[in-house]
């Protein structure tokens, strides 16, 4: 059933005004059960708000909770579904709550299962499945639906926004169900799931291949240090950043240690592994390229992927999805063939790297992505490889401006933390393309330190940069002009 025949099934039946919540627990939805609707109004920090809470068993062995907050008055008139992390099954409350703050009507879903782990996928396909992309397109029909039964009109343009695994997701709905959204906003996307479970293990082994291989946390600052006496000044302005680390020929054997270890150097084994997480993984054999490696910039984050224990995520998908093993030890992980096996069992389920997004363009749909270039948990330059592939199969980048752009941060983490500008509302820019035809030549940035601003700085559209002008404060954004490199 396509969205527009849900709702429209739903509205017929409707009132041409508002519906009171209360009586959407009566609401009559295929493969739902609404399992609470109430008007909560005792959030101080919040206005009043109808809340719906629902399960879809879109399969027999589906169990999906979404739930729909929707402002009791001065709503503007649209949706705004928000994102997922990792193997997340929990609705994302604060998400939901962002978004009713500034008006909108939101949905969020744990996708079909309960807890952080990925156990719930063994013996259980259909599950996986709801985890891969069908609960937030079932979420999406249903939202829009409860949305025109409680206000008598459906929602005038729907918004994605996630980051990480929502990321993933966001990139998802526009390849497989480009008519669920008008405008998707995926920050740091794990589109690229089996990619990026193989570097998070690759690292593993990296690092304790051996006692000696392991890099303690304590030696973090000093890679780091060294990485930004090496390459800081290059962009124009030392200032602790990297604006394009990609431009950083770092080798860390420039800390190897003359005589025995210490901890103002690296072992020749820490040396080789440091040399493994900024290389990425690539097949043995063929030297394809499987996943990027992390960047210069990004040491004071290591601890996730290169920590005592190997990154949850990534184990738990070779245990649980690829293996069906849950006693499956990580070190035994061949990345000329395991990654082969693994991508092809997920078969598009989880991954989203379909280059094709002409459809979701095709309606006028929107797509702004952002990654930070310190990000530690999924390398930054997957995010560009996703975004040329896509402007290579439409013909270029100058015929996917209009529709696509990329904004990657520097200095950024995992969505956000670390020594960069990483606050930024990318969700005001998306309003101002979608609905003013303002596309974001840059976005404007901040810096938060001891609950106070102290740097601005624009972000560019890939592939231009920051490019400081030559004179005033390198902590103001005014003092700045995005340019190609």
């Amino acid at each position: 059933m396509s969205p527009l025949t849900l709702v429209a099934t739903v509205v017929s039946v409707a009132p041409v005004f508002a519906a009171p919540c209360e009586s959407l627990a009566s609401l009559s939805i295929p493969d739902t059960t609404i399992t609470s609707a109430q008007v909560v109004s005792s959030n101080k920090d919040l206005p009043p708000y109808c809340r719906i809470a629902a399960t879809l068993k879109p399969s027999s062995d589906s169990d999906i909770k979404i739930e729909v907050w929707m402002p009791a008055s001065g709503w503007n008139g649209k949706f705004e579904a928000v994102g997922n992390g990792g193997w997340s099954g929990a609705i994302g409350t604060s998400a939901l709550a962002a978004a009713v703050q500034r008006g909108f009507a939101s949905a969020s879903t744990d996708t079909g299962h309960e807890g952080s782990s990925a156990r719930f996928a063994l013996d259980h396909p259909e599950k996986l499945v709801d985890y891969g992309y069908r609960a937030v397109h079932e979420m999406t029909l249903k939202s829009k639906a409860i949305i025109a039964a409680y206000y008598g009109r459906g929602a005038k343009l729907s918004y994605w926004n996630g980051c990480s695994a929502g990321g993933k997701q966001g990139l998802k709905e526009a390849q497989r169900f480009p008519d669920d959204f008008d405008a998707i906003i995926a920050g740091a996307p794990a589109n690229n799931w089996t990619g990026r479970a193989a570097h998070a293990l690759w690292i593993a082994q990296a690092v304790h291949n051996d006692e000696a291989s392991y890099i303690p946390p304590s030696k973090y600052p000093l890679i780091h240090n060294a990485v930004l006496e090496a390459c800081d000044a290059r962009d124009g302005v030392k200032d602790g950043i990297l604006d394009d680390p990609t431009r950083c020929q770092f080798d860390p054997k420039v800390l190897e240690c003359k005589g025995a270890d210490g901890p103002g150097c690296l072992s020749a084994p820490q040396v080789e592994a440091a040399r493994r997480i900024y290389s990425g993984v690539a097949n043995s054999r063929t030297k394809e390229q499987i996943f990027p490696g992390l960047e210069p910039g990004s040491e004071l984050g290591w601890a996730v992927m290169a920590g005592p224990q190997a990154f949850a995520i990534a184990q738990e998908h070779f245990k649980y999805v690829v293996f069906k093993d849950p006693s499956w030890d990580y070190r035994k992980l061949n990345f000329d063939s395991d990654i082969a096996l693994a991508e092809k069992i997920d078969d598009g389920t989880i991954n989203a790297m379909d280059p094709n997004l002409k459809p979701f363009f095709g309606h006028g749909g929107k797509l702004l992505q952002y990654h930070g270039w310190n990000d530690w948990q999924i390398a930054p330059l997957s995010s560009v490889t996703y975004y040329k592939t896509v402007a290579d199969t439409l013909g270029g980048a100058s015929k996917v401006k209009d529709s696509y752009r990329l904004f990657m941060v520097p200095g950024m983490g995992h969505c956000s933390g670390s020594e960069g500008t990483d606050h930024f509302d990318m969700l005001t820019a998306m309003e101002q393309w979608v609905e003013n035809g303002k596309a974001p030549d840059q976005i404007i940035a901040s810096r938060v330190k001891d609950g106070a601003i102290d740097r601005t700085r624009p972000l560019c559209p890939y592939p231009q940069v920051a490019t400081y002008k030559g004179s005033g404060s390198t902590d103001e954004a005014a003092n700045f002009v995005c340019k190609a490199p």
